[in-house]
C-alpha cells in the first residue's frame, strides 16, 4: 500500500464528536451538515444529486465504489455534495459500464472523502442528536482546530442554496417521439432522470433558472409546469415562493416534487420545517391517503412541510408511515399536485413513477376543457 493510501482524515461534527479514518479521494478539506443515506447502491446518482449542495454525505452501506462510475448515471454535470463518509472505499471497479474509479472521480472534481469510519456509530449518532454541521479534513488533524471550523461553517436552516445549483440559462430536453405536451421545469436543482421521464411521456420542457419571473414561465404558454428538486431551505426563498403563487393560480397544471413540494405548500400560505435528521434512502414507505396502497419510495429532504398550516383547498394526499409527515399534496380548485419525495428515483424503487403519469393526466384535462 502506497503511502498516499494511508493518509490520514478527520471529521468532526459541531458538538464535538470525532472520527478518524483514512484519506481517499482528493485532499483537502469541506464543511458542511453532516447527513447519511440508506441506499445499498446508486452512489453516483447521489454525489451527483444537486439536492445534496452544502452537505457531507456518509452511505450506509458498508461497501462503495465496487462497480464505479460512469457518465450515463450521472444526475448533473458535476458532483455536488462537500464531502463523503464511508465504511469501506473499493479502489477497484469491476462493471462492464464502468469508465473510472469512484476514488479517480473523486480526485477529478475535488470531492473530500474519508473511509475507515465506523459509519454504524456516525449514523446513530446523528439519528439521537439531529443532523449538524460538520468538517472533513486531511490537511489539518487537530480536533479542536477542525471542530472550530465546523462551527464557522454556515448552517442549513435558512440557507438558499438554488442560485447555486440552477441553471444559469434557459435549455431545452426534446421528447422522446412525438411532443405531446411543452412543459416548463423551474430548476432549483433538478436531477437528469425526472426532465427524462417527462420526455419519455412526450414532453419537450424548457429548462429555466430558479429566479425567472411568472410571466416570463407563462409567456412561453407551457401546457404544464414542473418544480424540481433543490437544496436548502425551502423558508429562504422568498421571491421564488411568490412567483410559484401566482403561476399556480394562473391554472397551468403543477407538479412539484421534493424542494418543489415544500415551496408549493409555501405558495399556498403554508409553513415549513427541519426535520430531525431527514429522510435519504431508497427504502421510505409512504401510503396514498386515498386508496391506501403503499410505495416504497427514494427520498432526499431534510424539511417537511407541516400539515396544521395548510389552507382548507389543500389536501395532504400521501403521508409518510415512519414519522407521519407530509408526503404528498393536492389542491382541490386548482390543477396543482405534487409529493415530498422522488418519482424519478435514480437511485431507488420504480414504485412512484406513476405520479409522472398523473402530471400527464392532469394536462390532458386541462387541454380537453379548453
Amino acid at each position: 500500500m502506497t503511502k498516499r493510501e494511508n493518509k490520514a482524515a478527520l471529521l468532526v461534527l459541531e458538538d464535538g464528536r470525532a472520527f478518524r479514518g483514512r484519506s481517499w479521494g482528493a485532499e483537502g478539506e469541506a464543511c458542511g451538515e453532516m447527513v447519511f443515506n440508506t441506499s445499498m447502491s446508486g452512489y453516483q446518482e447521489v454525489l451527483t444529486d444537486p439536492s445534496y449542495a452544502g452537505q457531507v454525505v456518509c452511505m450506509t452501506y458498508p461497501l462503495i465504489g465496487n462497480y464505479g462510475v460512469n457518465e450515463a448515471d450521472a444526475e448533473s454535470a458535476r458532483p455536488w455534495v462537500e464531502g463523503f463518509v464511508v465504511r469501506e472505499a473499493s479502489r477497484t471497479a469491476s462493471n462492464w459500464r464502468s469508465e473510472e474509479t469512484l476514488d479517480a472521480y473523486l480526485k477529478r472534481w475535488g470531492v473530500v472523502a474519508i473511509d475507515r469510519v465506523d459509519t454504524r456509530a456516525l449514523v446513530r449518532h446523528i439519528r439521537e442528536r439531529g443532523a449538524m454541521r460538520a468538517c472533513l479534513s486531511t490537511i489539518d488533524l487537530d480536533e479542536r482546530s477542525v471542530l472550530e471550523k465546523a462551527l464557522k461553517s454556515a448552517s442549513m436552516e435558512n440557507r438558499e442554496l438554488a442560485s447555486v445549483v440552477t441553471t444559469p440559462s434557459v435549455y431545452e430536453v426534446p421528447p422522446t417521439g412525438a411532443e405531446r405536451f411543452h412543459v416548463v421545469c423551474y430548476d432549483f436543482g433538478v436531477k437528469r432522470n425526472s426532465l427524462g421521464e417527462l420526455a419519455r411521456r412526450g414532453c419537450r420542457v424548457t429548462v429555466v433558472p430558479s429566479t425567472t419571473p411568472a410571466q416570463e414561465v407563462l409567456a412561453l404558454r407551457p401546457d404544464g409546469v414542473y418544480l424540481s428538486n433543490g437544496p436548502g431551505d425551502p423558508a429562504s426563498m422568498h421571491a421564488a415562493v411568490e412567483e410559484i403563487r401566482r403561476v399556480a393560480e394562473s391554472g397551468v397544471p403543477t407538479f412539484g416534487i421534493c424542494f418543489g413540494h415544500q415551496l408549493l405548500g409555501r405558495a399556498f400560505g403554508g409553513t415549513t420545517y427541519k426535520l430531525r435528521f431527514g429522510h435519504r434512502g431508497g427504502n421510505q414507505p409512504v401510503k396514498d391517503i386515498s386508496t391506501g396502497k403503499v410505495e416504497i419510495t427514494a427520498h432526499n429532504h431534510g424539511f417537511a412541510v407541516r400539515a396544521e398550516s395548510l389552507p382548507p383547498e389543500v389536501e395532504v394526499t400521501h403521508r409518510n408511515l415512519n414519522d407521519d409527515c407530509v408526503e404528498g399534496l393536492r389542491h382541490t380548485r386548482l390543477p396543482v399536485i405534487s409529493v415530498q419525495y422522488h418519482p424519478e428515483a435514480a437511485p431507488g424503487p420504480h414504485d412512484a413513477a406513476h405520479h409522472f403519469q398523473r402530471f400527464v393526466e392532469l394536462m390532458e384535462r386541462e387541454r380537453a376543457a379548453r
